[in-house]
């Protein structure tokens, strides 16, 4: 009995896979510690596996110094593309740590070792509400789809221009300060309010020591207050998905 193996069809899978473990690796919600690797590794077989037909028409088996410099470059552009989607989703954690540092809270840093996140206590609470909502959404289908689309925009060691990711990251990082202020701005202008008031009653009335009340009064604000800005998560994760979707397209 005689086995042919398809050379091309186990050279397009394996190259598939490879840039799907990177992007796993890194990409929210998948990069997320408490996921086991093995787990990771499982799924971007089933992925590769699954995207067969797609990768593997057209492709031509390579030498052995192509097929490792094509492993390489499905490594770049697999982390490449999970780092979109980690700047774009790390929004929701930067609007963690600006409520935070303005409410006082930062004082209480911390390491995660799971998250892999150092801040205080809104910084993780935030990230993992973000997490959760992924997983609760199905906004994780969405990135693995785009996952997926992106070996049309990137076919399989079809190159990469390496002035598209970068540009793309440049845009990634901006949107993600600007939607972070945009997520605690409320809260933010509020705590500023606060202080700006408790520096004028320092003013009018200097034994009063109005100061001595203002973590107090910070740390009560912020939690009476956050509870409006939970509420927006829902449709900030969806907005967030269809950003970090609309950035992996984009880099071809």
């Amino acid at each position: 009995m005689e086995f042919v193996l398809n050379v091309s069809w186990i050279e397009a899978v394996m190259l598939s896979g490879v840039r799907m473990v990177a992007f796993l690796v890194i990409a929210p919600p998948f990069s997320y510690k408490a996921i086991p690797l093995r787990i990771k590794a499982m799924l971007s077989i089933g992925l590769a596996l699954a995207m067969a037909p797609r990768v593997t028409e057209g492709y031509v088996s390579q030498s052995t110094a192509g097929f490792v410099g094509a492993l390489i470059l499905e490594v770049l552009v697999g982390a490449a593309l999970g780092f979109l989607v980690f700047l774009i989703f790390a929004a929701v954690q930067s609007a963690g740590g600006l409520i935070d540092m303005f409410s006082g809270f930062q004082m209480a840093q911390g390491f995660d070792p799971q998250s892999m996140v150092n801040g205080a206590q809104f910084t993780r609470l935030f990230q993992m509400t973000a997490l959760a909502l992924m997983f609760a959404s199905g906004a994780y289908q969405l990135i693995i789809g785009g996952l997926a689309r992106s070996f049309t925009a990137l076919p399989l060691g079809g190159g990469l221009d390496l002035a598209a990711p970068a540009q793309a990251m440049i845009a990634a990082t901006t949107q993600m300060f600007l939607a972070a202020v945009q997520i605690a701005g409320p809260l933010l202008v509020v705590l500023f309010l606060a202080d700006a008031g408790l520096g004028l009653l320092t003013r009018v009335a200097p034994a009063l020591n109005a100061f001595a009340l203002g973590f107090p009064l910070k740390i009560l604000i912020t939690l009476l207050l956050a509870a409006t800005v939970f509420v927006a998560l829902p449709h900030i994760v969806s907005s967030l998905t269809g950003q970090a979707i609309d950035v992996m397209m984009g880099v071809k």
